[in-house]
């Protein structure tokens, strides 16, 4: 924990890096393997683990999932996440900042959120999966075909 203000009865976990400009309110959870950087994170909020929150405002009684990343640098700037009251943000969701997700919204697992979401609303970003018959066959052959050449080359 370097330059942030901790709140009363926070649990922070084992290898989270909690960097400068960062404020947490009371009972927050900040699990194991957690990176938050010049974050607010209001009281009753949850970052369980493996997730990444830079330039945010989480606001109270917010559960973010596993592997969740605020993607806050575009290459010339950062920009803020916000995140409102009683949000759910589910496994693996990036959040592209700029980006505002409403009260009482959801995100689902996996999704690239790149727009903001309105409060109460469920937000899905997911393209179709495609199945590939063979693929996995065809994509080792071709990398062991790509590895051989290289080697004879050498």
């Amino acid at each position: 924990i370097q330059g942030s203000t901790i709140g009363n009865f926070n649990n922070i976990g084992p290898t989270s890096y909690i960097r400068p400009g960062t404020v947490t309110g009371d009972n927050v959870k900040i699990g194991a393997c957690c990176e938050i950087k010049k974050s607010t994170i209001s009281s009753n909020s949850k970052v369980p683990h493996l997730s990444y929150i830079g330039d945010a405002e989480v606001g109270s009684n917010v559960n973010v999932g596993a592997a969740t990343v605020t993607c806050n640098y575009d290459g010339f700037f950062k920009n803020k996440t916000i995140i409102e009251d009683n949000v759910f943000i589910g496994s693996d969701t990036m959040l592209v900042a700029p980006v505002k997700i409403g009260k009482n919204a959801i995100t689902a697992a996996g999704s690239v959120i790149s727009e903001d979401v309105p409060q109460d609303s469920l937000a899905i970003e997911r393209t179709k999966q495609v199945n590939i018959e063979q693929g996995a066959i065809k994509f080792r052959e071709k990398k062991k075909n790509q590895k051989d050449s290289l080697n004879k080359n050498i």
